[in-house]
């Protein structure tokens, strides 16, 4: 059984809402140290994204052009691979017998890719999303 973060959070959240019932009885009183908690929840998770961001920033700052080009790279390779779905549909009113010989083979090389590639392809796609829109909110990114 895996024991994460989020659990070890969890449990200390369980504990010191059992302990604020103990110690403070007055409900106005509680409810100030359970905005205080919250407060201090928010900053860890903050925290922890903000280093999460800090890894994938200076992954994206590398002066090494293959670190730095890796994610857009392979992200231009997908869109490129979306895209000749549009030839396809023009070439089925010409030769759908051709059209569907393309279509078997490209399912058949798109299904010997790994499940876990699709997910790494996921992942790093949305850590672009996310660096690239953390430098434009920061106005690091033109």
């Amino acid at each position: 059984m895996a024991f994460g973060i989020d659990d070890a959070i969890a449990g200390v959240s369980k504990l010191l809402d059992d302990g604020m019932n103990k110690i403070w009885p007055d409900p106005a009183a509680k409810a100030t140290a359970e905005a205080t908690l919250m407060k201090a929840q928010t900053d860890a998770a903050l925290a922890m994204m903000q280093q999460q961001m800090s890894a994938i920033l200076a992954e994206a700052n590398s002066k090494d052009p293959w670190t730095s080009r890796a994610r857009p790279s392979f992200m231009y390779v997908m869109y490129i691979m979306i895209l000749c779905g549009i030839p396809m549909g023009i070439l089925t009113a010409f030769s759908p017998q051709t059209a569907v010989s393309i279509a078997q083979g490209m399912k058949a090389w798109l299904e010997a890719i790994p499940t876990a590639l699709w997910g790494t392809f996921g992942t790093g796609y949305a850590g672009y999303v996310i660096a690239r829109s953390y430098e434009k909110g920061q106005g690091v990114s033109k």
